[in-house]
């Protein structure tokens, strides 16, 4: 599997903070955490990580927050894995910039979201993608119609994978339905699962990669996961996936980075607090993700 391939599981990295009274929010990167725990997944089976995603708060930092994490990354994971950097950005400029820095900097790959903060036209979406993909590096469109209120169709995606450089889309609208759709239209484009509640069922109908969140939780359990999906041992596959939904649906949730930071902390990791808007779940949801959490980690026998 070559790095331009951008394949395999990916771990959309949790952010560690530390309390620091002079930080954004109270609230400091604990960057050597970080890099420890950026080591821990690749150790454990995962490909390669992502830095700077949503589960990144890359909004929530400073421009030298976001860059130093982006060279953590990079650096604690070496010739151990690949890392595709969040490169997401309001603008086309904005996010070429982040584009050309991760370059700089030796990352293997860039995510990229449709402009944020404005619900782009076809035009300008093609535009935005085009700008990201001169930089050179291979890149990964996002498909996160929720929260940018742009949905990159299979006819869209398309157009956007005749693009140089473009070699994937992670698929975050849910519809399984699509990854079959998108292999016809734009049979140079692989599809990687972007939600953790629909991965095994992405991954039958021909996804290739899983940019993934609860792997932050379970590297070693998710690996292992896409291993049987991918070389068809689906009875297994099943059998260790089935347990893990209810937990994997809080990928697809609001809440999905106080959840996963929670689950973390719930098998001895640190997740920790989230920077505002992000704030602490609450009694409600912190209850459920325990509960969803403890069936997950019941059937895997750590509990």
């Amino acid at each position: 599997m070559s790095t331009r391939d951008l394949g395999g599981v990916i771990v959309a990295t949790a952010l560690p903070y530390r309390p620091d009274d002079a930080a954004p929010a109270g609230l400091a990167v604990d960057y050597d955490a970080y890099a420890e725990h950026c080591r821990w997944l690749v150790a454990n089976g995962c490909r390669g990580v992502g830095p700077n995603g949503s589960l990144g708060e890359y909004s929530s930092l400073t421009d030298v927050e976001r860059r130093r994490v982006a060279r953590t990354a990079i650096e604690a994971v070496g010739d151990d894995g690949i890392v595709v950097v969040g490169v997401h950005g309001p603008g086309a400029h904005q996010a070429k910039q982040w584009a050309e820095a991760a370059a700089e900097d030796g990352a293997d790959g860039l995510l990229c979201l449709p402009p944020t903060l404005y619900r782009a036209n076809r035009g300008e979406v093609l535009a935005h993608f085009e700008a990201v993909a001169s930089v050179g590096l291979p890149v990964m469109v996002y498909n996160n119609p929720f929260d940018t209120k742009v949905d990159l169709t299979p006819d869209l995606l398309a157009e956007i994978a005749q693009f140089d450089n473009v070699v994937a889309v992670k698929e975050f609208s849910g519809d399984v339905r699509r990854v079959l759709e998108i292999r016809e239209r734009a049979p140079e484009l692989a599809v990687v699962s972007g939600a953790d509640d629909v991965v095994l069922e992405s991954l039958l109908m021909g996804a290739t990669g899983w940019f993934a969140g609860f792997p932050n939780v379970f590297p070693a359990e998710s690996a292992r996961l896409f291993d049987l999906a991918t070389s068809g041992k689906l009875t297994e596959a099943k059998a260790l996936y089935e347990p893990l939904v209810a937990a994997f649906r809080w990928d697809s949730r609001t809440e999905f980075v106080q959840a996963i930071k929670l689950g973390m902390d719930l098998v001895g990791r640190y997740g920790g607090p989230c920077r505002p808007p992000r704030g602490p779940l609450t009694g409600e949801n912190r209850a459920q993700v325990t509960e969803d959490m403890n069936r997950a980690l019941n059937a895997l026998g750590v509990a």
